[in-house]
């Protein structure tokens, strides 16, 4: 099972390469990243956007373009459709978001006609290396899903157990946040956790075992737990991060990667190849571990 992203990214370069389709690639910090990454030897590439612009900023940065495949498109919207078409045609196995609005990507990506979609429910997680701690933690949904009721958190969870099967962890533990540990009426939260909490004790949830409602303290913290006296088993081992709602797990995730120094990748589940969305301010770092993240995402199951 691997427990930090340095751990990612070193088994997602023994992987059979993927292609890597970037949306908007016109932006120094994405370019960063590609160029770092194909020196890894983590994937080819295929940029898509304002080639001028691509090709002036590559100048600036030293960046040998010839080692990649250029595909010009005017502005956001193009750049979105044209990178969401060649993933979807098979000629990249990977989508990167580049410097575009991430509502514009996923409408490209979620586009009935054209787009990525499957029959499965589209979701969000993060993979968490926080210093300090020597696994990783899963979050969702921190991009897409702002206020999900009980069935979309039930799907939430079976997409970021994919995940975590991606990383070597066979059998998670899902810890459903709330405000309180304790079931009250008046907390809709607390009263979704202990119906997620029956359903996969009744096989609705495979895959996994889940615990809550758990405030996050004991959600992660098996002394804290104890303080509490909680007597649930699974108090304090939780894996993946189930949030009550978008604000919640994105304030989560920033604050981890801010205030805690966090590494940080993040993969779209639910759609015919993984989607790698991060936002525009992430450093490129941050964009190298999500495509390691992608790669073994786009692998898993058929290494």
């Amino acid at each position: 099972m691997l427990t930090s992203m340095p751990q990612i990214q070193s088994k997602a370069i023994t992987l059979p390469k993927q292609t890597v389709v970037v949306a908007c690639a016109h932006d120094y910090e994405v370019l960063k990243a590609v160029a770092q990454a194909h020196t890894l030897g983590l994937a080819h590439f295929i940029l898509v956007g304002e080639q001028e612009v691509i090709q002036a900023r590559a100048l600036d940065l030293r960046i040998d373009l010839d080692q990649f495949q250029l595909v010009q498109a005017q502005g956001e919207a193009q750049g979105a459709k044209v990178a969401v078409e060649i993933a979807a045609s098979g000629q990249a196995q990977i989508l990167l978001k580049g410097f575009v609005d991430s509502s514009i990507l996923l409408q490209a990506v979620l586009d009935k006609e054209a787009g990525l979609r499957t029959d499965a429910m589209v979701s969000h997680t993060v993979v968490l290396d926080i210093p300090g701690f020597d696994k990783l933690y899963l979050l969702t949904d921190a991009a897409m899903n702002i206020s999900p009721d009980l069935k979309m958190k039930g799907q939430m969870i079976l997409n970021a157990v994919r995940v975590a099967n991606a990383l070597g962890n066979t059998r998670p533990v899902v810890g459903v946040l709330c405000e309180s540990e304790k079931v009250n009426p008046k907390m809709v939260t607390t009263l979704d956790a202990a119906v997620l909490v029956a359903m996969n004790q009744s096989g609705q949830l495979p895959g996994c075992r889940v615990g809550g409602p758990y405030a996050l303290d004991n959600a992660i913290s098996e002394e804290a737990a104890k303080r509490k006296g909680m007597g649930d088993p699974l108090a304090g081992k939780a894996d993946i991060l189930l949030a009550p709602d978008l604000a919640a797990a994105n304030i989560l995730y920033k604050g981890m990667m801010y205030f805690a120094r966090a590494a940080a990748a993040g993969v779209v589940v639910g759609t015919r190849v993984p989607v790698l969305i991060n936002s525009r301010a992430d450093s490129h770092d941050t964009k190298i571990n999500s495509i390691a993240l992608g790669v073994l995402m786009a692998s898993y199951g058929n290494v």
